[in-house]
């Protein structure tokens, strides 16, 4: 697949322009019209297994849906003459965005082709029509929607919840890495040296400033940003800044096997306290085996882990409100890691599996192939858990710790017992409160 990539970096201009319309450009346009009878595969109800990702299926032909980047001269003509040729080639543009760049335009298209025509038969077509350092790669019907339309998604994922940011701006961005670097220590919210508060874009990283007053750094080696796209993602960043710290607050209530209640719900640096408190209470062994060493520092640590731009954190309490175990949901650049902590007493007893099973649905509902944990060979609680999500698991051991990667496939997380909302995790069944709200669901 053709993976080419060119300087973004030339100021953007005021507006686009591309003259009046010609023959040409109205011909052309004209074709992408009249094909656009149905942006989104049929469903088969059939209850058969779905399409393969970007192939569509039940028209006159099979066709594949492709995402395409090129560059051309802002100049009239040069679009008309890429729809030309998409044409050509019976491709149909199910949208289309521009990019300035001053004296170029980046054009981005949703194409529906015939499934015989390859990537790189669409990249020769547009190269013939002057399209340059032409990028594409296979989309899929999530792919159909509008840019507004997503905008406005991540706009309201980014209002309710804290956590969101870092993926709402990899769903906006594509496959990127994104990392957040704290502010300096005694610096308050001051940002590092070197990032001004309108934040940096530099070809294929850009830099923003964290709402807590450190950077997100957001990297995409295989394609270069647009200022549009920079602008966007300043946009959600600004969002969440105006509206401050934020979890959900609703929770669910469960019922362990012995008959105890507990409740699960996001947690916060607000947990601060009985986090600490909970740690207190745990042995050095429980801790050496979630922490892989000596504790230091906890509230290093808990800052860290309770922090929303880092991922998402899971409480357990108990009916009297004691804090008794934390699962976490960690952003790891590209990859998503989670990790448990339950107090001592209250092992052995499905809060374990509990936990995991959610943080697990929380991180497919979030888009993530999957999930990993890293652990020791000792720690009989964690691999269980891994277990009993029944998902496909990679064991590796590096330097004595054990790396568990599970791939989130089809299969649910967690089974229904019967009807009464009954579950089994690992061997401990715990029933939900019908009338309590599902948490971060």
């Amino acid at each position: 697949m053709p993976d080419t990539t060119h300087d973004f970096r030339s100021p953007p201009a005021q507006g686009r322009t591309r003259g009046g319309p010609t023959a040409r450009l109205t011909a052309a346009f004209h074709s992408w019209w009249a094909r656009r009878h149905g942006h989104a595969p049929p469903a088969s109800g059939t209850g058969g297994p779905p399409p393969a990702a970007g192939v569509v299926h039940g028209g006159p032909a099979e066709s594949t849906l492709w995402r395409m980047r090129t560059t051309v001269r802002d100049a009239p003509g040069a679009l008309a003459a890429l729809c030309t040729a998409l044409a050509g080639e019976d491709v149909d543009i199910l949208s289309l965005q521009t990019h300035p760049l001053g004296t170029a335009t980046v054009d981005e298209f949703l194409l529906r082709a015939p499934a015989g025509l390859t990537g790189a038969g669409l990249t020769a077509a547009v190269s013939g029509a002057g399209g340059t350092g032409t990028w594409i790669e296979r989309a899929d019907a999530h792919d159909l929607v509008d840019a507004p339309t997503r905008m406005l998604g991540l706009a309201t994922r980014t209002a309710l919840d804290a956590a969101e940011l870092p993926l709402a701006l990899r769903q906006l961005l594509g496959r990127c890495t994104i990392r957040s670097l704290p502010a300096a220590a005694g610096a308050g919210r001051r940002a590092p040296d070197g990032v001004p508060a309108e934040g940096t874009l530099e070809d294929t990283v850009m830099r923003l400033r964290a709402p807590e007053g450190g950077v997100i750094t957001v990297e995409r080696p295989y394609l270069p940003f647009t200022p549009t796209e920079f602008a966007r993602a300043r946009a959600l960043v600004e969002l969440d800044t105006r509206l401050g710290p934020r979890v959900p607050r609703g929770q669910d209530v469960l019922t362990l096997s012995e008959g105890s209640d507990i409740t699960v719900r996001r947690a916060d640096t607000g947990d601060l306290e009985a986090a600490r408190a909970m740690h207190e209470r745990c042995s050095p062994e429980t801790l050496r085996l979630r922490y892989h060493g000596p504790v230091g520092d906890v509230d290093r640590y808990l800052n860290h882990l309770l922090g929303p731009r880092f991922g998402r954190t899971l409480a357990v309490r108990t009916a009297s409100g004691r804090l008794v175990g934390l699962g976490h949901l960690l952003w790891d650049g590209d990859e998503t890691e989670v990790a448990l902590l339950v107090e001592d007493a209250w092992q052995r007893r499905g809060i374990g599996g509990e936990l995991l099973a959610r943080l697990v649905a929380m991180a497919g509902e979030a888009g993530c192939a999957h999930v990993y944990a890293v652990t020791q060979a000792s720690n009989t609680g964690m691999v269980a858990a891994m277990r009993g999500l029944e998902l496909p698991l990679d064991y590796q051991i590096e330097e004595g710790t054990l790396v568990i990667t599970a791939r989130l496939d089809r299969r649910p997380a967690r089974r229904v017992r019967d009807e009464h909302g009954e579950r089994e995790h690992g061997g401990s069944r715990a029933g939900r409160r019908p009338q309590a709200p599902a948490d971060g669901r």
